[in-house]
């Protein structure tokens, strides 16, 4: 994944952030939103293009820009730097294709433990009973 050109497409707004900061946060923009074109990006394949539009549809506006916020510092830059951080990681995780997992029969102490367990409730329920 080509991180630079991945970034390269977003775009960025700096807007007014509630939290820590006192008067301080009525009257800085230090809240930060990454705005990201999944349709129009050129770096990605459309197989690819459409997996991450199925994993990342909680960030996707109607148009298909995704957009994530950060506003946990007072300071914009660390903003700025948390939310290109987050973005990568989601990206990266969506684009994880899962292992097949293959099909195994249980083994043979796991059978006999079930057996065992059966056996056992059984029992149980047979001590419930009131004697003839």
């Amino acid at each position: 994944m080509q991180e630079e050109k991945i970034i390269a497409e977003t775009q960025f707004k700096a807007t007014l952030s509630g939290g820590p900061g006192g008067q301080h946060a009525n009257k800085t923009h230090s809240q930060i939103i990454l705005y990201w074109d999944l349709s129009n990006s050129k770096c990605f394949t459309a197989e690819e293009k459409q997996r991450l539009s199925q994993k990342l549809s909680s960030y996707l506006n109607k148009d298909g820009v995704l957009q994530m916020r950060c506003a946990e510092s007072r300071s914009q830059f660390k903003n700025k730097q948390l939310v290109i951080r987050q973005f990568l990681q989601a990206l990266k995780k969506s684009l994880k294709v899962p292992r097949k997992r293959k099909k195994t029969l249980p083994t043979k102490a796991a059978r006999l433990k079930r057996l065992q367990n059966k056996r056992l409730h059984s029992e149980k329920k047979r001590n419930r009973k009131p004697p003839l």
